[in-house]
């Protein structure tokens, strides 16, 4: 290891020191510089040679591990050493605790790296602009508890608190149900990667949501799900910008119906590795980041969630290369739900029906509309507003779903502590589980 940038994979173990020390969410963002032999360190921050660590570039887990215990082993030194609180933040016997807001991290003869720490995006780049190194006091919340994540004091109008200061990640999130899901997100207090191919169109939702939110609520990032090394360097992205995630949505998705008797292989490919092997990718990399944190905060809850479709649960006509990669999605979160489990990262999966007045359907050149007309999927439809009224009358609430119905399903995954593994239709009755 001899850059600063190889560093970048401590942020998200940092940042679980921090959420189990509180059961809050944290920003934890590094410190680049084009000169890293310039950096100089605050007097305050809590510097941790991690030198005894083993080779990263050998053992990537190991390294993790190595590294994890001796930064909480030095992260606990501190508090009852040289915290305001003293014994007391060790004890945790007072409300209020204190701790570093920066943390320079030394790896042998290497520059060391600082990582700078508070409670939202702003706050951080702001301290570390500033190069503000002044502690960092905290007042526990009401609903702490030691042994496990927060569990908040919900009511109905107030479900979505569970994710108020949370970072999110959502894929294919510029457009569609993805725009719906970012949107909600943000109002609702997250900190949200807009993660798109369009990334043209994901750096516009993010200025317009910033600018409605008066602080920095959502990130664009472009990204192919399809292609590995692309997601990678988004998780790259994440870590360097903010530390880690609580929550990752895999909501990206494409489609292009067909008759199995007509469809080319390469359209069946597209469609397959979008959906399901895209899934696949997210979920790895998404998983790895994950662990890290959960190395240091073992008892946070973190998520992921696949917005699959009522079509992995039934199936659809002329439509199976979108419905078997949706139908394999589940099949991956509940193998994903009982491998993850051990690391406190619950999988789930959405499934909602229709979205009838999103692009996806709706476009006018590449809608689900113009394509089922194209290809006569719905006998006797001659015009878009037959394909239209044929799908809503399949639905008992007579409507198709909106963004609004999938947010509170998000809510509910998340609040529900005790549930993983999961396939949740979001239908308006189309579709009953038995």
């Amino acid at each position: 290891m001899n850059n600063q940038g190889e560093h970048q994979n401590l942020a998200a173990i940092i940042r679980g020191l921090y959420l189990a020390a509180m059961g809050k969410s944290w920003v934890v963002c590094q410190d680049i510089r084009k000169d890293p032999e310039s950096l100089t360190i605050p007097q305050e921050a809590l510097s941790v040679d991690i030198s005894p660590a083993g080779d990263q570039a050998a053992s990537p887990f190991r390294f993790d591990e190595d590294a994890a215990k001796i930064l909480n082993e030095a992260f606990t030194a501190w508090e009852f050493e040289r915290a305001p609180s003293g014994v007391e933040a060790v004890t945790r016997t007072t409300r209020t605790r204190h701790f570093p807001s920066c943390m320079a991290v030394k790896y042998g003869d290497s520059t060391q790296t600082l990582y700078w720490i508070d409670q939202n995006l702003d706050a951080v780049r702001k301290r570390m602009a500033e190069r503000n190194g002044a502690l960092l006091e905290v007042v526990r919340d009401r609903h702490f508890r030691e042994d496990q994540s927060p569990a908040p004091e919900l009511d109905a109008a107030g479900r979505s608190n569970v994710v108020k200061n949370r970072i999110a990640l959502v894929t294919g999130g510029a457009q569609g149900f993805g725009e719906e899901i970012v949107r909600g997100l943000a109002a609702s207090g997250a900190l949200v990667f807009i993660a798109d191919l369009n990334g043209e169109g994901a750096e516009k939702l993010a200025k317009q949501i910033n600018a409605a939110e008066k602080r920095t609520a959502a990130v664009p990032v472009t990204v192919n799900v399809a292609d590995e090394a692309s997601v990678e360097a988004m998780f790259q992205t994440i870590r360097k910008t903010a530390g880690g995630l609580d929550l990752c949505i895999s909501n990206a998705g494409v489609l292009r119906a067909g008759s199995v008797l007509e469809q080319d292989v390469e359209d069946f490919k597209f469609v397959t590795g979008v959906n399901y092997t895209g899934y696949f990718i997210i979920v790895k990399h998404a998983a790895r980041l994950l662990k890290q944190q959960h190395l240091t905060a073992p008892a946070w809850k973190t998520d992921i969630i696949q917005i699959n479709s009522k079509s992995g649960l039934e199936g659809s006509n002329k439509n199976g290369a979108y419905a078997g990669g949706k139908f394999g999605g589940i099949g991956l979160t509940a193998s994903f739900a009982r491998e993850l489990v051990a690391y406190n990262i619950k999988v789930n999966a959405i499934c909602p029906g229709n979205f009838l007045n999103g692009p996806l359907w709706s476009d006018p050149e590449k809608g689900l509309f113009v394509q089922y007309l194209k290809t006569g999927k719905v006998p006797g439809a001659k015009t878009i507003a037959d394909i239209k009224a044929f799908y809503e009358a399949k639905v008992p609430m007579k409507r198709g779903c909106t963004g609004a119905d999938v947010m509170r399903a998000v809510y509910y995954i998340i609040e529900q502590e005790y549930e993983t593994g999961q396939a949740i239709p979001v239908t308006g009755g189309q579709i009953m589980l038995h």
